[in-house]
């Protein structure tokens, strides 16, 4: 029996979520099980073994050991099933998980059981490239970063990529890696680059029946001004043929519907789906995100009530399905709410449990700060534009900009306070000044 102090240092020595630095506060782990239960456990899925590693993980960090046990197991056997083979380098990560959940649950016989297992492995597998970790270690590593915060995807795009130059045959891996350099596109000024572009044509030639690559794909080119309706319409059969799961392409689909076909045309879809598997709450979710879109196009009039009865009814069954719906799903919800003619009070009511549940945000959680300044930028426009409250929107517009946190919605807010001061003459004009000059640089 080796030494506690032996034990520990060869457990921080592992490659697995447990070493990672993934440090994830409780209220993004309450999303990222939600992310990873929309995913989907389909069979023939490549990527199912990783999903039941990191949804162990997440269900540890929350304190269900004992799921968290089930899923490693479920993990192992997945990578068994998709690999067609009782043992491999794959396992590496699963058995690190492994070794740390029993020295965590005070069961160290087990714990160094595993960490046996692990060096078999590597022994038996060792890495292509002597200085760098094996490419399947870098893959799950890959693909588990990619679903954290836009400097982890970064990393993981690098990741994928040092996995590929060592083994060039993983189609799938090539498919993620042009994924996550997408994802991270998205959080710069540029867009893609030409690099980026033929690496997503290759994939998407090599991986055919990778639908959400191919919706990607598509929602990349009508960015850039492409006719892409009939190629849209094509897609949406084909996807509606296949598994359902948040990476079956519908998402990123129904976005090129609403942009380049019509919103109408992306509510059928959505609706479709929905009515094909009336039990998926991700559906659900799609179906909303529609109505959404609709309700708000200023060109077709004001919607009738029938739709918003609808947008209504499926919005708070998304919110009563997810363990912690996001604050746009509920900002979503009360903006529906406004948009009644018998429900401005539940309007009011969602808004004032938002500023409630933002008051008590985690400090630490740098996702949190954002979610604070998305509630009071869009209490703000709401009192403006509903309930006709010029002083109550500029006070909860200061309380965004002063978060000094850098995102969409501070700029916006400030933004607006600009456009206000420029356009009144009282005393509330020297005060936006004030606040303006004094606001702290974003970090």
């Amino acid at each position: 029996m080796m030494s506690q102090t032996s034990l520990e240092s060869k457990l921080e020595a592992l490659q697995c979520h447990f070493t990672w630095d993934l440090d994830p506060s409780r209220s993004e782990l309450f999303r990222l099980r939600d992310k990873l239960e929309d995913i989907g456990t389909e069979e023939g899925n490549s990527w199912l073994g990783h999903i039941y590693n990191l949804r162990g993980y997440v269900q540890y960090k929350l304190g269900f050991t004992e799921d968290a046990q089930s899923l490693f197991n479920k993990a192992a056997e997945a990578f068994c099933q998709t690999r067609r083979a009782d043992e491999g380098p794959w396992l590496v990560v699963n058995y690190g998980n492994q070794a740390w959940l029993h020295h965590h649950l005070g069961k160290q016989a087990e714990s160094q059981a595993y960490l046996s297992k692990v060096d078999a492995l590597m022994n038996k597998y060792p890495s292509p490239s002597q200085d760098e970790l094996h490419p399947e270690i870098y893959a799950e590593k890959a693909w588990t970063l990619m679903k954290f915060s836009a400097d982890k995807k970064l990393l993981a795009a690098d990741y994928f990529q040092r996995a590929i130059r060592m083994q060039p045959d993983m189609v799938e891996w090539k498919s993620s890696h042009v994924i996550a350099l997408v994802s991270v596109s998205m959080h710069s000024d540029t867009g893609l680059d030409a690099d980026v572009w033929e690496k997503m044509r290759i994939a998407k030639e090599e991986d055919p029946e990778n639908l959400y690559l191919a919706a990607v794909y598509l929602q990349e080119r009508a960015k850039k001004g492409e006719r892409v309706a009939k190629e849209a319409q094509e897609l949406a059969r084909k996807i509606l043929r296949n598994p359902v799961s948040s990476y079956s392409g519908l998402k990123p689909l129904l976005w090129v519907y609403r942009e380049h076909v019509s919103v109408d045309e992306a509510i059928v879809l959505a609706e479709e789906a929905l009515k094909q598997h009336p039990d998926v709450r991700f559906l659900k979710r799609c179906v909303a995100f529609s109505y959404i879109s609709k309700i708000y196009c200023r060109k077709d009039g004001p919607p009738k009530q029938s739709m918003i009865d609808r947008a209504i009814s499926v919005h708070e069954e998304v919110v009563s399905l997810y363990s912690k719906p996001s604050f746009k799903t509920h900002i979503d919800l009360a903006n529906v709410y406004a948009k009644s003619n018998h429900s401005l009070a539940k309007a009011e009511q969602t808004y004032q449990e938002l500023l409630e549940r933002v008051r008590d945000l985690d400090p630490a959680d740098k996702q949190d700060p954002e979610d604070q300044q998305r509630v009071y930028n869009r209490y703000a426009n709401y009192l403006y534009f509903v309930l006709n409250d010029s002083r109550g929107s500029v006070q909860y517009h200061m309380r965004a900009a002063e978060i000094p946190i850098q995102s969409f919605f501070r700029q916006n807010s400030i933004r607006v306070l600009g456009n206000i001061k420029d356009r009144i003459r009282n005393q509330m004009r020297r005060e936006i000044e004030e606040f303006l000059e004094k606001l702290p640089e974003p970090q």
